[in-house]
């Protein structure tokens, strides 16, 4: 897109460079880029005022993953650490958020100035590129960079300093620079780099020697939209496919080829089954300690391959593995064209054995009547309910866990999203998600800890029409800790301090910011609840009264 030129203020010339980018959202806490945000109303994009900045990267995070575009959060000099800690969720999950921060000009630097603080150390981890806009030139050169770089190669967070402590000095700067925008960077990925030919023909080759073959895709994969190539090449080749929890949902069309989830946060039968493979193709997926059980599966001496578009990170964790440089779709699809139909009759047939063993194991907690509730018979009973269109949002811990091992996804049109660490990144994550997927419904599942990080969106929820449901696995205590605690033999009469709360009611809470809340105590009330939730034009928060006995299931890993 190129609009003519004409001198208009930053904050305008701004305005009109990230709507021509698609942008209809910004995330922000007061005070930042002002006229920015008043000519941004011009242009239909809905200024989301959060209650903190942590808060606004979070649903800028959850916003990107939903739609996959490129989202944009702001915060003033004061805010920029905050904003910068928010970011490290979207830095794990490869999510393309520009970050825009005010910051004392030049010449105010190293004078004690006003909120003075050097922001590239605090942005640099977390980000692709972090760069300091000083002159109307920047503006118009970075802010395109910002969107080049977020969405190019592997996708990712991106940070500009702008002049003044709250960006108003780049508001009112006169600029005659023309508003360009380059369209394919309006979404993820911004370019589909085709694999090479002969590494392609070599990973068909090593899939056709193998005898018990299976393929583990990531998030890298859900960036680049590749779901139905991997349905496809695995039906045809009758590929067995393991996930990581990115990728939950990507294989819930095909049971019989979904392996499930592997990992520190996966299943018995995941983890045992790529124990037992003896060729293991990574296929846009991080090799890091939680894929791979702390880097014990797969099993030593097994061949491997990875296929991912960022070159330098191709073979980091797998020594001598077949390495492919490419876009994950492009590969799965031009990889089916190289494959016979398959067989692996014995091999799937193992897989359905472990899985059979894996819900047998867990049989009597899913279908438990105890009260307080079990997690696993309120992840059975959502997993049954849950609509074929829904997005789901987890927060980390045992909110992830529970999820990643035992809510059964019905339909690949289901999305799973998962925080990569940050606890309580989940509900203001699913806010941003809702305004991402208005039409579709959105379930944060978080626990009482991660869920009274970021309380007061509850506010923002109702103020912006965002309409979610938020499940509550109310224990009154953080469970994982306790488990932590167990196993470091840490005890003695006060241990409760280290992890227990006052039990919180949060349908009550709910219910003073303006929105619905619905209190859960027995099994028998769940599928109410969530259809009363759907049914509600308020988000809505169901407070479930679980057990705190009740702890994740630990997967079998191999002996490190």
């Amino acid at each position: 897109m190129n609009i003519p030129n004409e001198t208009r203020s930053g904050g305008d010339f701004l305005a009109r460079t990230l709507h021509s980018y698609g942008v209809d959202h910004i995330f922000f806490v007061d005070a930042i880029l002002r006229h920015t945000l008043a000519h941004a109303e011009t242009h239909g994009i809905r200024r989301i005022l959060a209650h903190s900045e942590k808060a606004a990267a979070y649903m800028a995070d959850g916003f990107s993953r939903a739609s996959r575009r490129p989202a944009v959060c702001m915060a003033q000099s004061v805010g920029a650490a905050n904003l910068a800690a928010g970011l490290q969720d979207a830095h794990f999950a490869h999510s393309p958020v520009i970050a825009l921060t005010g910051r004392q000009i030049a010449t105010n630097q190293y004078r004690h100035a006003y909120q003075e603080l050097p922001h590239e150390p605090l942005f640099s981890p977390v980000t692709k590129f972090t760069g300091k806009v000083e002159t109307p030139f920047q503006l118009a050169h970075l802010v395109r960079h910002a969107f080049r770089v977020a969405t190019s190669g592997l996708s990712g967070p991106v940070h500009l300093d702008v002049a003044g402590h709250v960006g108003n000095v780049a508001d009112n700067w006169q600029t005659d620079e023309p508003v360009l925008s380059e369209q394919r960077h309006m979404r993820v990925p911004a370019h589909r780099a085709r694999p090479e030919a002969q590494g392609l023909q070599d990973l068909a080759d090593a899939l056709l020697r193998a005898r018990a073959p299976v393929l583990v895709v990531g998030a890298a994969l859900m960036w680049s939209g590749g779901e139905a190539a991997l349905r496809a090449l695995a039906q045809h080749a009758r590929l067995p496919v393991l996930c990581t929890l990115d990728a939950k949902a990507a294989m819930a069309d095909l049971p019989a080829l979904d392996m499930g989830v592997t990992g520190t946060y996966g299943t018995d039968g995941g983890n045992r089954f790529l124990s037992e493979a003896d060729f293991v193709a990574f296929i846009g997926c991080d090799v890091g300690d939680q894929v791979t059980a702390n880097w014990r599966l797969p099993a030593r001496g097994v061949a491997t391959a990875q296929v991912g578009v960022d070159a330098e990170d191709l073979g980091r964790n797998l020594p001598g593995a077949l390495t492919l440089q490419a876009d994950p779709r492009t590969a799965l699809e031009e990889l089916l064209a190289l494959l016979p139909p398959g067989g692996h009759a014995q091999w799937l047939a193992r897989g359905q054995q472990l899985k059979d063993q894996w819900w047998a194991q867990h049989a009597a907690a899913l279908d438990s009547t105890a009260q307080p509730i079990r997690p696993e018979r309120l992840m059975r009973e959502l997993g049954v309910w849950l609509p074929t269109d829904a997005v789901v949002v987890a927060d980390t811990g045992y909110a992830s866990q529970w999820s990643g091992q035992l809510l059964q996804l019905k339909a690949s049109s289901q999305t799973f999203l998962r925080a990569a660490g940050s606890l309580g990144w989940g509900f203001p994550a699913s806010l941003g998600a809702k305004a991402a997927c208005p039409d579709r419904p959105v379930v944060c599942l978080t626990g009482d800890g991660g869920f009274m990080y970021h309380l007061p969106e509850l506010e923002t929820a109702k103020r912006w029409g965002l309409h979610t449901i938020t499940v509550v696995n109310n224990n009154g205590c953080l469970a994982q800790g306790l488990s932590s605690l167990r196993k470091a033999q840490i005890g003695g009469e006060r241990m409760g301090d280290c992890y227990q709360f006052i039990q919180q009611d949060f349908a009550d809470i709910a219910r003073s910011f303006g929105c619905k809340g619905l209190s859960v105590t027995r099994p028998s009330e769940l599928r109410a609840a969530f259809d009363e939730a759907l049914e509600s034009d308020l988000p809505v928060v169901i407070d479930v009264r679980s057990d705190p006995a009740a702890l994740a299931p630990v997967p079998w890993m191999p002996a490190a």
